[in-house]
């Protein structure tokens, strides 16, 4: 370059230097001072933050016992204090980056200057000048304050505006903090490359070990990454990264003489990284079969009032419900029944724990690999906390039952078992033979009748408990769902229909089907109910929370759902008992035995008409769930048991694959907690409310009892068949003990003709010639499957 053009640079470079000393020390002086307004607004805006300090953070979520389920960041960093932080880290950084950074007060002046005139007499920039205070405070605008490309680009712009902002920062910084402070923010806050944000994300990654573990050439790596992490990359430019930790280590040799020796050693070792990065990964996809509960969690989370943004940042700790051995036993329970390969047919399961104050949700499994590889079968799809399959089945009539004991029904009434039943007003089933607006239904199998409501509950009848709907009412039996658990048929559009919601459409409609649960249900609201029931009626939300701390180890407050007592506990704890007869000698029975139960359960079964979905729902006094099987394709086929596979006529039900999985999860778990027992009766709902009393009218004529059942409250109807009593005379009715208030009470008499006379309380039903026996009807409106 010629002398006079050197020279020329120089006298600008010297007025440039004056310049920028005025523009710092007199704000207000000409163009400079106008550039250092504009650095102060900024300062102004950012010293705040700066000064404070918070940097994104990894959050942890962690299973009751504190073993890591995911981690989710946005940038991976662990932040640890000084002590924390290797002393060969920390004078490695010094020594290659600001070795006169314990003699300064943020800015070296003398560096400054010096490499301001080298640049500019270069035309390149070609040292720099920035002291750890200065790179902190660019790195935190960079990697903490921007939050766009352009925010981005100006925080690292070559203009004075910015060298005069971040020396503003670094001055103010450098009187508010310790320099180990600077040095440890500086050390939490800078990318070391492959994902690594701070210095212990960066021992970990690079070789296995904490910060406060790492030996002098690993510091010494790490150190010299920080000039260009994305240039030196060990796994793809090891040379380079050798020779540029060896100039960190001659740095040190100069700077710290009396370790001489020992760093000249270090120079002649390997770079010792690990064979590839070993840097977390990020969110609920590498929770393994945690992977649901940790959406389900997230979700939650949102809920109550943490972002997904606040949680990729905010370094929480998040302490959740999920029992590892109910989760595993429950997992191994489904994958035995519902092999994770089948493509079509899909097993979910969730088991809370009732309680008056919260219902934990201890598990959530699914026979699906939680993936993303979609041609192995995977899915991300939230099965087990979303509407999906064709329904629970006969499960919705714990919903009739409840509904009706409600009203004044007790356990002991004897409900009439017809083998086929015309409901008429209750929709249309479109079955040939049944009347316009009329829902026809018949039974799976032969019954005797009549039957108590214990009973039939164990033996799960169609058609008595369509008649109990008819009675009880459609309207007050979808409500009970809902208050149960059934939160999500409340909301607008899952009917399938425009916004009508799915509770509205039954209501509306008015369709006794509901009884015999045709449509998609949340999986763990199902769960959720048999946790309501064994909560002697307390409704709670199926909480995945335990406690969430933020980074300094304070309590957050989340905003969550209040209990809610939803029915009497008398009411709760006798439904307990009269479910208790499904696993002795109901639909769950064969199942118990082959797993081998033997303790109190009380549980329903159900299947849909035409087999493509199937459940069990059970609880103890200490675990609450359901198990449920369904079609999981945009066009489910029926299903057939063991194994389970898609099939011309379907053969699967309730007592069969899901019942096997709750009482093979839920037997090995039993030990863990409390002995169980069924909850003690209610005698109100044994026999039934006092005005549910049916008067006793065996003997008398027609108007006589006629005239006793309705002073009492009920309606009447009568029936003649063969008797030997008088012609005319009362020799059963049906329901009888109790019914509900206002329904109608069948008359049975006797035509005289010398036939054997039915034992009270169980008449000979009259045959019904003629009339056809078709097939359980499809649900009445299609409801769209979500995947």
């Amino acid at each position: 370059m010629p002398i006079s053009q050197t020279l020329a640079r120089l006298a600008g470079a010297c007025i440039l230097a004056a310049a920028l000393i005025a523009g710092l020390l007199f704000p207000l002086a000409g163009g400079f001072g106008y550039i250092s307004n504009r650095a102060a607004d900024a300062v102004d805006n950012v010293s705040a933050e700066v000064l404070e300090g918070t940097v994104p953070a990894v959050s942890t979520m962690v299973d009751a016992t504190g073993a890591p389920i995911a981690w989710l960041y946005d940038q991976r960093r662990f932040q640890v204090p000084s002590d924390k932080i290797s002393n060969n880290m920390k004078l490695a950084q010094v020594s290659i980056e600001d070795r006169r950074f314990l003699q300064h007060h943020g800015v070296d002046w003398q560096g400054t200057f010096r490499a301001f005139l080298r640049n500019t007499s270069s035309g390149e920039v070609q040292q720099g000048g920035s002291t750890i205070d200065q790179q902190y405070v660019k790195n935190f605008q960079l990697l903490v304050v921007a939050k766009t490309d352009a925010e981005r680009r100006a925080a690292i712009e070559t203009t004075p505006a910015r060298k005069l902002r971040e020396i503003r920062l670094a001055l103010t910084l450098d009187k508010q903090l310790t320099k180990d402070e600077i040095l440890t923010r500086y050390l939490n806050l800078v990318y070391f490359g492959n994902g690594a944000y701070g210095v212990q994300d960066a021992a970990q990654t690079y070789f296995g070990v904490d910060a406060k573990d790492l030996t002098v050439p690993q510091a010494a790596m790490l150190a010299g990454i920080v000039q260009s992490s994305s240039h030196f990359n060990p796994y793809s430019r090891p040379q380079e990264v050798l020779a540029r930790r060896n100039t960190v280590l001659d740095t040190m040799i100069q700077n710290i003489p009396g370790r001489a020796e020992e760093f000249r050693a270090a120079k002649a070792t390997p770079l010792g990284v690990v064979p590839e990065p070993k840097g977390l990964s990020n969110g609920c996809i590498a929770a393994d079969d945690r992977g649901y509960f940790c959406d389900y969690a997230m979700q939650y989370l949102e809920d109550a009032g943490i972002s997904k943004d606040q949680l990729d940042k905010g370094g929480y700790l998040i302490r959740t419900t999920l029992d590892p051995a109910v989760q595993n036993s429950m997992k191994t329970a489904i994958d035995a029944m519902t092999n994770p390969s089948l493509a079509d047919i899909a097993e979910v399961s969730s088991i809370i724990a009732p309680g008056q104050d919260s219902h934990n949700v201890l598990a959530m499994v699914s026979s699906r690999t939680y993936g993303l590889d979609a041609n192995i079968h995977q899915t991300v799809q939230p099965q087990p906390f979303s509407m999906v399959g064709d329904g629970a089945g006969s499960i919705f009539k714990i919903f009739t039952t409840a509904a009706a004991m409600e009203k004044g029904l007790g356990i002991n009434a004897k409900l009439d078992v017809p083998s086929f039943y015309a409901a008429k007003g209750m929709g249309s089933s479109g079955t040939p033979g049944c009347p316009a607006m009329t829902y026809c239904v018949k039974n799976a199998g032969n019954y005797r009748s009549p039957m108590s409501v214990t009973e039939a509950l164990a033996q799960s009848p169609n058609t008595a408990f369509v008649k109990l709907i008819q009675a009880v009412g459609v309207t007050p039996t979808v409500d009970m769902a809902i208050r149960l658990g059934l939160r999500s048929y409340t909301k607008a559009g899952t009917s399938g229909h425009g916004n009508t919601s799915m509770a509205d459409m039954f209501k509306q409609q008015n369709l006794g089907s509901f009884t015999l649960g045709p449509v998609a249900v949340n999986p763990l609201e199902l769960s959720n109910v048999a946790a309501t029931l064994a909560s002697g009626g307390k409704w709670c939300p199926p909480s995945p929370i335990k406690q969430v701390l933020d980074r300094n180890g304070k309590p957050v407050s989340l905003t969550q759902q209040a209990c809610e007592q939803v029915i009497d506990p008398g009411l709760a704890h006798t439904l307990a008992n009269a479910l208790g007869q499904d696993a002795v000698g109901g639909t769950a029975a064969g199942s118990a035995r082959a797993a081998g139960w033997n303790v109190p359960v009380a549980s329903k079964t159900g299947t849909t008409e035409t087999n493509r979905s199937s459940a069990f729902l059970g609880f103890t006094d200490s675990l609450a769930g359901a198990a449920y099987i369904y079609g999981d394709s945009p066009t489910p086929d029926q299903i057939c048991s063991f194994p389970l596979r898609n099939c011309g006529s379907g053969n699967l039900f309730g007592g069969n694959e899901p019942a096997r999985s709750w009482f093979m999860g839920i037997k090995p778990v039993l030990g863990n907690f409390p002995p169980t027992s069924l909850p003690p009766l209610d005698d109100k709902y044994v026999r039934g409310s006092n005005n549910s009393q049916i008067p006793d009218v065996m003997g008398m004529t027609q108007a006589e009892a006629t005239s006793a059942l309705v002073g009492a409250g009920f309606q009447v109807s009568a029936v003649t068949q063969p008797g030997s009593a008088a012609k005319g005379t009362v020799q059963g009715t049906t329901p009888n003990g109790s019914a509900i208030p206002g329904s109608v009470i069948t008359l049975y008499l006797s035509d005289g003709t010398e036939r054997q006379i039915p034992q009270a309380g169980t008449p000979q039903l009259p045959n019904l010639p003629g009339i056809p026996i078709p097939r359980l009807p499809p649900i009445p409106i299609p409801i769209p499957l979500p995947r």
